[in-house]
C-alpha cells in the first residue's frame, strides 16, 4: 500500500475531523503532523524540525529553535475524512495557544515519547482537554529510541493522567529493532518500507513467533471494550465471534463518550505508524455532528441557546486566535453553525458592531487558499475584521449570541524595554499593539517614572521570543532590562477609610462623601464589592461610580505599585447633596476613601510561586537538589523515570532567573526542566 494523493475535499460535515495534536515539548508533535501532511499528499517533501524545514513551524524563531511557538492550522484529506489539524506548542510559556486550540476542537491526539511517557507539559495539556471535554487518542512516538518502552508509556497514562488507555496496536520490536505494529482489531501485521520513506507499507498475516502475544493483547482489548459496551459484553461472555466492524463501532462510541483512549504507536521520524493513525482519526474521533451542540448566551435576555452544526441555521462562530502576518490582521475562526460568505457583513455582539469579511481563507500553515464561503464545521482564516479580537463571537444581528470565552492567565514576569533609536521609538507602540492583539497573555504599560515600557508575559522564553520577533519581523531594536517578577499586594487585616470630595469644575459644584471598609479575602478570591450604604446616603445611580473609582485605584497598588488582590470592599455609607452629586464626584471620592483606608492598613506582598520539574541523570541528582534548596525551593517528590530522576519542587519565581544556564553547567548539559505558575504566596 502507498501514500494517498489528495483528492478534492468533499463538503460533508460527517466526514470532518477537527483535531489538535498536543504534547510535551520534544515528544514529536510537529514531526507527526509533517508526516500526516506528506502521506495525505498535502506536502510533497517531508519537512524536518531539526533542519528548520517543518511546514507547520513556519515562523523564523520556530525554525531557528526547533520548537513550536504558535499553533498552526492546516486541512488535508485521508480516505473519506477531511482532517483539519491544529499543531499546538509543547512549551509551557505558550499554554494559551493550546488553550485556544482546544476550545474549538472536536478531538485530539496526545503524542507521548516512548522513553519519557507522560511528561509535565503533556499532563498540563491533558488537563486542559479534560476541561473542554475533548475526546482523545494517544500515539506513543519515538519507538525507535534507545530506552523505548511502549507498555511502560501506556502505564504512565493510567498513573499520571487517570485515563483509560486501550491498546488497539502493539509494537513489533523496539529501539533499533522496531519494524512495525500489530493491528489488534483486524489481527494483521503492518510493516513499513524504509526505501519509500514509509509511504509503502504492507499488511500481512501475523508472524507465528508473535501470534501468542498478539492473541493475549487482543483478549485484553476485547475485555476492555466489553466493560464499556453491553452488546460486546454479551458476545464476549458467550464466546461468540466479534467482528472487526462491531469492535470498531464500540471503540468509536466509547472514545467519543470519553470513556476510553485508543492507543497506537510508531516512530514519526522513521516514517512508521502514521497511516494507521490517519485511519484511526477517521474511525474513532468525532465529527462536529458527534459532539454536543455549542452553547451560548443571548446578550440581552441571558437565555441559554444551542447551535446545531447546520449550514442553514443562524450563524455562530468563535474567533480563537488573531495573527498579524506581514502587518495584516488575520483572524482564525471556528464556525459552529450557519455559514460565512466572502464580502458579507457579520455582527460582533460584544462590540455591538458590524464587521465586513473581505476574504475567507482555507489555511495551510502560513499559506492560504481563497474560499467564497465556509460553513458549520470549518476552521478558517478571515481577513477584514478590524476590531474583533480573540475569544469574541461572530453571529447575525437578528440572532445575537455570546459563545463562552476562554480563560487567559495573567502574566508572571516582566522586563523593561526601551527603543535604541528615534525610528525604533516611533514604531515600538505600534508593534507592541500588534503583539497584544495576537497574544492575550502579553501585556505592556509605561513606567511613568523611568519612561521605559514594561513588557509582561508567561516566562523568560515567551518574552525572549517577542523581543526576537520585534527585530526579525518588524525591524525594531530595543534595549532589554533584567526580568522582573510581577508581584501582588494584599491587606492582612480589615481597614476603614472615608473621604469628602468638594470642588467646582467648569462653574458646576461637585460634592460626594464616601465611607468604606476593606477586608482581606482568601487567596485567589479576587476583588469583590458590595454596598450597604442606605439610599438616602448615596443614591443607587452613583454606586457603580464609587465601585469604579475604588477598583481603578487598586490597580496601582499602595506598597510597591503592584495590583491589590483578594480584597472585599464594603461601601458602608456617605453623603449626597442635591444638585451637587455627580458620577465624577463619587468616582474620585471612592478612590480617595480607598487610599485613606490603605494608609492605615497592614499590607503584604505576594510573589508568584512556580511548580518546577527537573529531569536529571542519577549522577547529578545531589547537585540539582542542593541548587533548588539554595533558591528557596521545597522539594516535594523524587521519582525515577527510565534512566533519569524527576524532581518536583515549588520555587519562588524571583529565584529562578538564569536557572537553565545553572542547571546545564551543573549536569554537563544533560539536565532539563519545566516550570509553570502555581500560585501567589506571601514573600
Amino acid at each position: 500500500m502507498s501514500q494517498k494523493k489528495e483528492a478534492p475535499v468533499k463538503k460533508n460535515i460527517s466526514s470532518y475531523r477537527n483535531i489538535g495534536i498536543m504534547a510535551h515539548i520534544d515528544a514529536g508533535k510537529t514531526t507527526v503532523t509533517e508526516r500526516i501532511l506528506y502521506y495525505t499528499g498535502k506536502s510533497h517533501k517531508i519537512g524536518e524540525v531539526h533542519d528548520g524545514e517543518a511546514v507547520m513551524d513556519w515562523m523564523q524563531d520556530e525554525q531557528d529553535r526547533g520548537i513550536t511557538i504558535t499553533s498552526a492550522v492546516t486541512t488535508c484529506q485521508w480516505n473519506q475524512s477531511v482532517i483539519q489539524i491544529i499543531d499546538t506548542p509543547g512549551h509551557v510559556d505558550f499554554t494559551v495557544e493550546v488553550e485556544r486550540a482546544l476550545r474549538v476542537l472536536d478531538g485530539a491526539i496526545g503524542v507521548f515519547c516512548a522513553v519519557g511517557g507522560v511528561e509535565p507539559q503533556s499532563e498540563t495539556v491533558w488537563r486542559q482537554a479534560d476541561r473542554y471535554a475533548v475526546p482523545r487518542m494517544a500515539f506513543i512516538n519515538k519507538m525507535d529510541r534507545t530506552g523505548a518502552d511502549f507498555f511502560k508509556a501506556v502505564d504512565s497514562i493510567i498513573k499520571k493522567l487517570g485515563a483509560n488507555p486501550v491498546m488497539i496496536q502493539i509494537p513489533v520490536g523496539a529501539e533499533d529493532n522496531f519494524t512495525g505494529v500489530i493491528d489488534l482489531i483486524n489481527m494483521m501485521q503492518i510493516r513499513w518500507d524504509d526505501e519509500s520513506l514509509g509511504a509503502e507499507y504492507t499488511r500481512s498475516e501475523i508472524d507465528e513467533t508473535l501470534l501468542d502475544k498478539a492473541l493475549e493483547f487482543r483478549e485484553k482489548l476485547l475485555e476492555a471494550v466489553s466493560e464499556l459496551d453491553d452488546e460486546i459484553m454479551e458476545k464476549y461472555l458467550s464466546e461468540e465471534e466479534i467482528s472487526s466492524q462491531e469492535l470498531t463501532a464500540a471503540i468509536r462510541k466509547a472514545t467519543i463518550a470519553r470513556k476510553m483512549v485508543p492507543v497506537l504507536c510508531g516512530s514519526a521520524l522513521k516514517n512508521k505508524g502514521i497511516q494507521p493513525l490517519l485511519d484511526a482519526i477517521g474511525l474513532f474521533l468525532p465529527s462536529p455532528l458527534d459532539v454536543p451542540p455549542v452553547k451560548g448566551i443571548h446578550p440581552e435576555t441571558g437565555e441559554e441557546m444551542e447551535f446545531l452544526p447546520r449550514k442553514n441555521d443562524p450563524l455562530a462562530a468563535l474567533i480563537f486566535k488573531v495573527s498579524m502576518i506581514e502587518g495584516r490582521k488575520l483572524s482564525f475562526a471556528r464556525i459552529y453553525s450557519g455559514k460565512l460568505v466572502a464580502g458579507s457583513e457579520v455582527f460582533n455582539p460584544l462590540l455591538n458592531k458590524k464587521e465586513k469579511l473581505s476574504r475567507i481563507l482555507l489555511m495551510h500553515a502560513n499559506k492560504k487558499e481563497r474560499l467564497q464561503e465556509a460553513s458549520a464545521g470549518d476552521i478558517i482564516g478571515i481577513v477584514g475584521l478590524k476590531e474583533s479580537g480573540t475569544g469574541e463571537t461572530l453571529c447575525s444581528q437578528e440572532h445575537p449570541v455570546f459563545l463562552e470565552k476562554m480563560d487567559v492567565q495573567d502574566p508572571v514576569i516582566s522586563i523593561a524595554i526601551e527603543p535604541k533609536t528615534h525610528a525604533d521609538q516611533e514604531k515600538l507602540d505600534d508593534v507592541l499593539e500588534k503583539f497584544t492583539i495576537e497574544d492575550p497573555t502579553l501585556r505592556f504599560s509605561k513606567d511613568e517614572e523611568t519612561g521605559q515600557t514594561i513588557l509582561s508575559g508567561m516566562g523568560e522564553l515567551h518574552l525572549e521570543i517577542i523581543i526576537s520577533r520585534m527585530l526579525k519581523e518588524f525591524k525594531t531594536n530595543v534595549n532589554v532590562g533584567n526580568p522582573q517578577v510581577v508581584y501582588r499586594e494584599v491587606i492582612t487585616a480589615p481597614a476603614r477609610g472615608q473621604a469628602v470630595f468638594e470642588r467646582e469644575i467648569t462653574g458646576k459644584s461637585h460634592f460626594a462623601e464616601v465611607r468604606i471598609r476593606l477586608e482581606p479575602l482568601d487567596r485567589g478570591a479576587g476583588v469583590s464589592f458590595i454596598s450597604k450604604a442606605p439610599g438616602e446616603d448615596i443614591p443607587e445611580q452613583y454606586i457603580p461610580a464609587v465601585e469604579q473609582g475604588i477598583r481603578e485605584s487598586l490597580e496601582g497598588g499602595f506598597l510597591k505599585g503592584y495590583p491589590l488582590v483578594d480584597l472585599g470592599i464594603v461601601l458602608e455609607g456617605g453623603r449626597f447633596e442635591e444638585g451637587s452629586g455627580s458620577e465624577l464626584a463619587f468616582s474620585v471620592c471612592g478612590a480617595m476613601a480607598c487610599k485613606n483606608a490603605l494608609e492605615s492598613a497592614s499590607i503584604a506582598l505576594l510573589e508568584p510561586i512556580m511548580d518546577v520539574e527537573v529531569f536529571v541523570p542519577d549522577a547529578y541528582m545531589g547537585e540539582a537538589i542542593s541548587d533548588l534548596n539554595s533558591r528557596g525551593g521545597k522539594v516535594e517528590s523524587i521519582s525515577p523515570n527510565a534512566d533519569i530522576q524527576v524532581i518536583k519542587a515549588v520555587v519562588p519565581l524571583a529565584k529562578m532567573f538564569g536557572y537553565s544556564t545553572a542547571l546545564r553547567s551543573a549536569t554537563q548539559g544533560r539536565g532539563t526542566f519545566t516550570m509553570q505558575f502555581s500560585a501567589f504566596d506571601r514573600v
